[in-house]
């Protein structure tokens, strides 16, 4: 649904996105994380049709961003940061607006105007002007625009920023909702709970290049090892070393429970509780130690200022 081979945009001297090469299939949601300046404000201009790629191409649903802009757009739904509301409209004027710039009848129109209105809870306000919104309310609205036409390509930029908890949870299982075999959603976000709770892929941009992309355990695999896991025993553990299967590293023994780094669970774990069994110990738990998404991109973060 987006593919872009070498995307690069160039302002003076500055290369805001460099190099940038990703695929995205139907279906799948795409978080592309990086600090403040590191190009995903731009990366979404360009597969918007907004911005002109300097260099390489990108193509979405099927259209090329340079040869086929008004397709393209007709096809995206974007959210960005900063919302471009019409304040002195209210809400069902809003969405009734852009419905007709995406050429919706008047009956589509209605029918979805009250059903995005009603499902961000927000009809009881319809009639207010946008002007006397929360910023949280005016978040839920832009989204709603954003829908409006049902795209098969979503382009969120921090989808719940300046929202309260049950906004936002209610935001998040939207997109989640959204998800299906035949659209694609890309999320900008500072939030990396937010960005493991709904994304497929990640993808880190730093500097306008992509350092890292993948799912968020062949992140972790990658940039933090292999995983941990710990093992707790009803009583004392044994005091003879263990036969450790191969792949299975000791990192911390205590009176009850042990850490190990594992590099295959699915074959090694079996083996351990086979050894611990043998020497006559009740396991309790064997579980994973918890790793992050923010684990994971401050790794990466901390590979790159090493270079």
């Amino acid at each position: 649904m987006i593919q872009t081979e070498d995307l690069s945009k160039q302002f003076g001297d500055f290369w805001a996105v460099n190099g940038v090469n990703l695929e995205v299939n139907p279906g799948q949601v795409l978080a592309l994380l990086g600090q403040n300046g590191s190009g995903k404000t731009t990366t979404v201009r360009l597969l918007t049709s907004v911005l002109i790629p300097t260099r390489g191409s990108a193509r979405v649903a099927g259209f090329d961003v340079v040869k086929s802009p008004e397709q393209v757009r007709a096809l995206v739904g974007v959210l960005t940061e900063q919302h471009g509301l019409y304040l002195r409209m209210t809400a069902s004027e809003y969405l009734d607006f852009f419905g007709k710039v995406y050429q919706l009848d008047a009956a589509t129109r209605k029918k979805r105007n009250l059903e995005w209105l009603e499902y961000f809870g927000l009809a009881e306000v319809a009639s207010q002007p946008i002007g006397q919104y929360s910023k949280g309310m005016r978040q839920k609205l832009a989204l709603a625009r954003t829908l409006i036409h049902e795209p098969p390509v979503l382009l969120l930029d921090e989808p719940t920023s300046a929202m309260d908890p049950e906004s936002a949870q209610l935001v998040r299982t939207a997109i989640a909702s959204l998800r299906n075999k035949d659209r694609t959603i890309i999320i900008c976000t500072h939030n990396l709970v937010e960005a493991e709770m709904l994304a497929d892929k990640i993808a880190i941009i730093y500097k306008g290049e992509i350092l890292t992309s993948g799912t968020v355990d062949e992140l972790k695999r990658t940039l933090l090892g292999p995983a941990e896991y710990e093992v707790q025993l009803q009583g004392k553990w044994p005091r003879r070393e263990l036969n450790l299967p191969p792949g299975v590293i000791p990192l911390e023994k205590g009176e009850t429970s042990s850490r190990f780094r594992i590099e295959d669970p699915h074959i090694s774990n079996p083996l351990l509780l086979k050894e611990l069994s043998k020497r006559k110990a009740k396991v309790v738990a064997l579980q994973e130690s918890p790793r992050t998404l923010e684990q994971v991109y401050l790794a990466a973060m901390e590979r790159v200022n090493r270079v």
